[in-house]
């Protein structure tokens, strides 16, 4: 049980709150109600970049970090298709100093161009890096593409759909990204460590209180523009295998066939004990290497993920077809049983339960909760109302569900 408290600020600032006196430290997370999904096809990646930017100094604080780092604290941050993530932690007697730190980057950035130009390079680098120099880094482009509408945000990956669209990035763009999103009534501030309620409470008042309300842009997405039958799609690149990948879309986050998919995707690939791995790796024939499902799960309708890395001698639809038997066993009446399904909601509960352990991952969680409206004491049972029935109906809808079947194979080598 993970006690906490809530509170709302007059400018709309959500606050929770966890007093935790086992540590000498304290964690403070600001997750902000914006991401890729709030982009406009002709400027991608302006979301993710906009992440980095935020370290590029605020009205008052011309360096985050080196204040950070003198009170002995550190931090990360990370961009969804939904949401901007920033969190800190540092010892719980320079408090403070982080709430000075968050409250003042979001009453405002200093807008220094410098920082721009800076920052465009750093993100540039980070997608030539992770898309266009690594094996399958552009997988996500011609998978999601595949699957969405081109005008919806989620058919590119969060990084952008291409290195210029930061480079074209301009101070205007940064003020009016700034302005429609980061405020505080777009915010959840989560506090985990060891602060009492009463002095959180007080500080937090002090630092943020004053911080105006802004209009947040509204949000208006596309039809998602799912395919009406099967897409297959095959993409070519440097890499060590070929990969057969299926996407499947699935419903958006609470609603109850989403934690049915998750409980789906667990049954299929916990690790060696699951069944893609039993019976597509371990007992195959040897031409599938590695097999694994998972969910791409989004506050919008995401998708069910299948893949398979294969020898090269391997026929993608016979492995596509393996992969998708292996859902079509899950529709079958006797093939999940309840004990097999309690193993799932038993590793669910033991990684919840060791994540939260730890006070920079409790406060992220209790501020997507928050965000969510939801209890965090209830995350287990929201997994375990999935039913054997629910697990069998979803897998037969989801085999019945036009789908994007991609096989990324090996571009030739020039010397043979």
């Amino acid at each position: 049980m993970i006690d906490y408290q809530t509170y709302t600020l007059g400018n709309g600032l959500r606050v929770v709150h966890n007093y935790d006196p086992a540590t000498s430290m304290v964690a403070v997370d600001v997750l902000y109600d914006v991401g890729a999904r709030d982009e406009g096809r002709s400027l991608t990646g302006i979301a993710h970049l906009f992440e980095h930017l935020m370290f590029g100094g605020s009205v008052n604080v011309p360096d985050y970090d080196g204040e950070l780092t003198a009170a002995a604290g550190n931090n990360n941050a990370w961009t969804s298709a939904d949401f901007t993530n920033f969190h800190c932690q540092l010892p719980a007697a320079n408090f403070d100093t982080a709430l000075h730190l968050e409250s003042d980057r979001m009453l405002s950035l200093s807008f220094n161009p410098q920082a721009l130009q800076v920052q465009r390079s750093v993100v540039v680098e980070e997608f030539k890096q992770q898309c266009l120099n690594r094996p399958y880094g552009d997988l996500m482009h011609g998978l999601r593409a595949a699957l969405y509408a081109p005008e919806h945000p989620y058919s590119w990956p969060v990084i952008g759909l291409e290195p210029q669209h930061i480079l074209n990035v301009t101070d205007d763009d940064v003020r009016r990204w700034f302005f429609a999103h980061y405020a505080p009534n777009n915010a959840v501030l989560a506090i985990s460590g060891n602060i009492p309620y009463e002095l959180g409470r007080q500080r937090v008042e002090h630092w943020f209180g004053d911080i105006p309300r802004r209009d947040i842009a509204p949000r208006r997405l596309p039809a998602c523009g799912f395919p009406a039958e099967d897409r297959h799609v095959t993409m070519r690149g440097p890499v060590p295998s070929p990969l057969v990948v299926i996407a499947i879309p699935m419903d958006p986050y609470g609603t109850p066939d989403y934690f049915a998919a998750d409980t789906i995707t667990d049954l299929l690939s916990a690790g060696r004990s699951g069944s893609m791995f039993r019976h597509l790796v371990a007992e195959g024939n040897g031409s599938i290497i590695d097999a694994d499902a998972s969910i791409i799960g989004s506050e919008h309708p995401g998708f069910v993920l299948f893949n398979a890395r294969t020898t090269a001698e391997a026929d993608p639809q016979r492995v596509a077809a393996a992969m998708l038997h292996e859902l079509e066993l899950l529709a079958q009446p006797g093939e999940v049983t309840d004990y097999r399904l309690q193993r799932t909601f038993n590793r669910f509960a033991t990684t919840h339960a060791l994540e939260n352990l730890d006070y920079q991952a409790r406060a992220y969680n209790l501020a997507l909760e928050h965000l969510h409206g939801e209890d965090i004491n209830e995350a287990v049972a929201r997994q375990q109302r999935t039913t054997v029935a629910a697990v069998q109906s979803l897998a037969a809808r989801l085999l019945a569900t036009p789908k994007v079947i991609l096989s990324y194979e090996p571009t030739p080598d020039p010397g043979h």
